[in-house]
């Protein structure tokens, strides 16, 4: 039973790594398809909703999976594959309204403000962004930040557990904006390294 269990999660997850949500994605653009929006609901909804629990959004983490989702079928029409893949740029709106929730909630310091080319800025490691958002590794992912080296450490925190822009980064450590980008995706690399390695 283990085994017929195992093999069934493995072929979901073929299902999921094979499946073309750019195509999908271009399905509810061009006919407002309901249908490919629902395989896209049905991926990434439980994802945003553990991206959200695990930012302490915890209270507010439907809302924030419904506002994504619907901002996913109005923008459908924006995306573009060249950019980025579909799971970095929906993720990347999700990260720009749970950053809008929190100026609405008054529970930033300072205003944020969220260009439109930040949608670009997040890094395509699809796998290690994916695995940071999944909440049965949160602890190995908070001990795997750990072992990083401080300045890439404080950089992937400052963005991704505080939600700040590249820019406020960089202004804030008062090092240039290259800079930061390069410890990010330093960061991500080995990150990823070590949750290949752990096979999450």
């Amino acid at each position: 039973m283990t085994t017929t269990k195992a093999k069934s999660m493995n072929d979901s997850s073929a299902a999921n790594d094979t499946q073309d949500w750019g195509a999908l994605l271009a399905r509810v653009a061009e006919n407002d398809d309901k249908a490919a929006f629902r395989e896209i609901y049905k991926h990434f909804a439980p994802r945003i909703k553990a991206y959200a629990i695990n930012q302490g959004f915890s209270q507010h983490a439907e809302v924030l999976v419904q506002e994504v989702m619907t901002s996913v079928w109005r923008n459908a029409g924006k995306y573009s594959e060249a950019l980025a893949s579909v799971s970095t740029w929906i993720f990347t709106i999700t990260r720009n309204q749970r950053i809008d929730m929190l100026r609405k909630l008054n529970r930033t310091r300072n205003e944020v403000v969220v260009e439109t080319e930040d949608l670009w800025q997040i890094p395509t490691e699809d796998t290690t962004i994916c695995s940071i958002q999944n909440l049965s590794t949160e602890k190995f992912v908070k001990t795997a930040i750990d072992k990083l080296p401080e300045e890439q450490m404080i950089a992937l925190r400052k963005v991704y557990y505080e939600g700040k822009t590249h820019e406020e980064v960089a202004e804030e450590l008062k090092i240039p904006l290259g800079t930061v980008k390069g410890r990010l995706r330093l960061s991500l690399q080995k990150l990823r390294v070590m949750f290949e390695a752990k096979e999450i």
